[in-house]
């Protein structure tokens, strides 16, 4: 889904664009240092509740890398465009490539331009398009299919993947644009745990036991969610909205939280206009407007009293697989409520 961006710059949901609350910016002084203990336990503990709880600083270098090592995983930085874009510096080819962190979409995706600059080439053949985000103009396609012979984030090597090809979209030419989307295919595979708050995402990197980041989030007061992945393969979660027993596709890659706008209407609810436009793949630019509600709740965690989009989705994003969803869960919440997404765990905890 792409957002037009407003006069004032990052657009970080309905919130901004009606005045109200906007989720306040990390400004944490670097990360902490991790300290000797006794028992290993209780050093990976610790591990876990300050690098995946404690907000880090990312303006500049961690002047100790150590204190982003998690026993068996890895950490790459993240960052914040415009648009609550997330993403990641990768290099394809050895050549250096901004991506969409987007837990919508199922595979990795590079523009043809970045793609040609970095020597990948399309075989003779194309491949169905299976993202499920909204708001990819590359829904219902058949897209080219090039190898890329390595790509790595940071310290962390994904290896040889086979990548879908798109056109590129300057839309986000002022400081927005990215070359692609890093998809499922290496989030799932590489079982990465992402912290939207704190601007880190950990990849697993051997086959050891997974870290129990539900007693370590419980102790910080978070909620755990359950992530199921219907069968096409896009992650949901179960939500409540005015007692209505529903699910949301969880979905990084949309920069804003919308509801289905019949839905909306069918619990009695009016809506107001915005100044924020969706851009969806089949069906154009529709405007999306603003409904307050008091009574949603994700899993058993309530949401706050925000104003949530309202819009016509598409029907490709309304039925995901077997399931029909009745939203999207966007960055603009999951920023606001310290969202960890534990793609290893299938988990997603809020607080």
């Amino acid at each position: 889904m792409g957002i037009y961006r407003l006069p004032n710059g990052v657009v970080s949901g309905v919130q901004a664009a009606l005045g109200t609350a906007r989720p306040r910016a990390v400004h944490d002084a670097g990360a902490r240092r991790l300290q000797k203990s006794a028992g290993a336990r209780r050093l990976q503990k610790l591990a876990v509740i300050l690098l995946t709880v404690v907000p880090l600083s990312i303006s500049g270098a961690a002047p100790n890398r150590s204190a982003m090592e998690l026993a068996g995983y890895r950490a790459v930085r993240v960052h914040y465009g415009p648009m609550n874009k997330m993403i990641m510096s990768v290099r394809i080819n050895g050549r250096p490539a901004n991506l969409l962190v987007d837990t919508g979409a199922s595979q990795i995706i590079l523009d043809k331009d970045a793609a040609e600059s970095a020597g990948i080439r399309p075989f003779q053949r194309a491949m169905p398009s299976t993202v499920f985000t909204m708001g990819s103009e590359i829904n219902g396609e058949l897209l080219p299919v090039g190898l890329a012979y390595n790509i790595t984030a940071g310290n962390v090597n994904f290896g040889s993947r086979q990548i879908a090809l798109r056109s590129a979209d300057r839309s986000g030419a002022d400081g927005g644009y990215v070359d692609g989307v890093l998809g499922l295919d290496i989030l799932l595979r590489h079982k990465a745990l992402i912290n939207c708050r704190t601007k880190l995402v950990f990849f697993r990197v051997n086959s050891g036991p997974p870290i129990n980041l539900g007693s370590a989030a419980a102790s910080e007061k978070f909620t755990r969610i359950p992530i199921h992945r219907e069968e096409n393969g896009a992650l949901t979660v179960p939500c409540s909205i005015g007692g209505n027993s529903t699910r949301l596709l969880l979905d990084t890659g949309a920069f804003v939280t919308i509801l289905h706008e019949n839905f909306v209407k069918s619990l009695g609810l009016g809506s107001e206009p915005t100044q924020i436009s969706a851009q969806f793949a089949r069906g154009g630019s529709k405007k999306i407007s603003a409904a307050k509600l008091d009574n949603v709740h994700v899993g058993t965690f309530k949401m706050p009293q925000e104003k949530f989009g309202v819009a016509p989705l598409p029907q490709f994003a309304l039925q995901q697989g077997g399931t029909k969803i009745a939203g999207i869960l966007g960055m603009d919440m999951l920023y606001m409520c310290h969202a960890i997404i534990d793609l290893d765990g299938m988990n997603l905890f809020l607080k």
